[in-house]
């Protein structure tokens, strides 16, 4: 258990650092953009969470948060 967490921490930091990056660093965005972001950074948090940190995992869940994303934006 302890070597999973070991292996999962460093990827989940790195999919929220890049979250936070583009959310900060994207001020000229549209809402639907800033929207799509936020989702594929949180659908590849959760991908790489669900997944143990692999990557197609983590590729998936992006593509899934971003579509979501996407999609409640246009409500």
């Amino acid at each position: 258990m302890t070597q999973h967490l070991r292996l999962l921490f460093p990827a989940s930091a790195a999919a929220l650092t890049v979250v936070v990056l583009l959310t900060t660093g994207c001020a000229g965005m549209s809402e639907r953009e800033k929207s799509i972001a936020v989702g594929a950074g949180a659908g590849a948090v959760g991908g790489a969470i669900l997944t143990g940190g692999n990557a197609i995992g983590t590729v998936g869940g992006a593509a899934v948060g971003g579509f979501i994303g996407n999609e409640a934006n246009k409500h």
